[in-house]
């Protein structure tokens, strides 16, 4: 006997289904990684700074602890863009615009290679200058596996891996809106227009990850820095890759709300004729 499903029970089931494909699509490929690396670092040991079968239930813990770190702050953007606008307000002769198109579509290169790596290079940038603080505080020699825990507990490590870790997104979440949604910087005295979510969203997230990585061969032998430089982008990438990914869609469900916290909630729309 064949049963029949309501249109809402059918229709959910669709929905549901059409969610499940799309973020299948497009965070599968971190999911891939992360398995891969747990299944290697199984027969290999210290792969990840995990071995044998530990690894299994310490990787995906440490995947969705970094994720949650990540992921959180995002809720802070609303108050954030609220201060932003209300400065730029005060300020005499500097207006921000936005542009008529907003990029707020997923693209594979931006959010799969771009802003994964960016991630991954602020967070070396951040490991590395902390290092000599975190020696003096514990008193012993630490690596640059910052964010991964050392086999035991380390409250020094911990809260700092974790304030770095939040910094990073409020920094990255930040950056990356003004780049999707086309902020302008335009200043009044000398009519010059600033693309600064190009600039700041793309170039200055650049240039940190660019420095991280000199900063970590610096510290380190060439080839045990790039021991640890594979290591690191290994562990890190899956999180910021799904990162990136959730603050795109973040975005696309906020944009209208940030927008009013940015141009103020009387302003009717943000375009500005030039």
């Amino acid at each position: 006997m064949e049963i029949l499903k309501s249109p809402g029970e059918t229709m959910t089931h669709s929905l549901f289904s059409n969610n499940f494909r799309q973020w299948t699509r497009e965070t599968g490929h971190a999911f891939l990684i992360l398995i891969f690396t747990i299944i290697i670092s199984i027969f290999l040991g210290e792969f990840t700074f995990l071995r044998g079968w530990e690894a299994i239930y310490k990787g995906f813990l440490r995947f969705f602890r970094i994720i949650l770190l990540l992921c959180l702050p995002l809720y802070l953007l609303l108050p954030i863009y609220s201060k932003l606008g209300s400065a730029v307000r005060k300020k005499d002769g500097v207006l921000l615009q936005m542009e008529e198109k907003q990029d707020l579509e997923i693209h594979p290169m931006k959010h799969w290679l771009f802003r994964p790596f960016q991630g991954i290079g602020i967070g070396l940038l951040f490991a590395t200058k902390l290092l000599g603080f975190l020696q003096i505080v514990t008193g012993s020699t630490a690596k640059v596996s910052l964010f991964v825990p050392q086999g035991q507990f380390q409250p020094e490590r911990f809260f700092i891996s974790t304030g770095v870790t939040v910094f990073i997104s409020l920094l990255l979440s930040a950056l990356w809106t003004l780049d999707d949604m086309g902020i302008r910087y335009f200043s009044q005295k000398n009519h010059e227009i600033k693309m600064i979510g190009k600039y700041m969203g793309t170039f200055m997230p650049v240039l940190f990850g660019f420095y991280g990585i000199l900063s970590l061969i610096g510290e380190y032998p060439k080839t045990e820095a790039l021991i640890y430089l594979f290591q690191i982008i290994v562990i890190l990438y899956p999180p910021f890759a799904v990162f990136s990914i959730i603050h795109a869609h973040f975005v696309q469900r906020k944009a209208e709300n940030l927008l009013k916290r940015l141009f103020g909630e009387k302003r009717s729309t943000p375009h500005e004729d030039e």
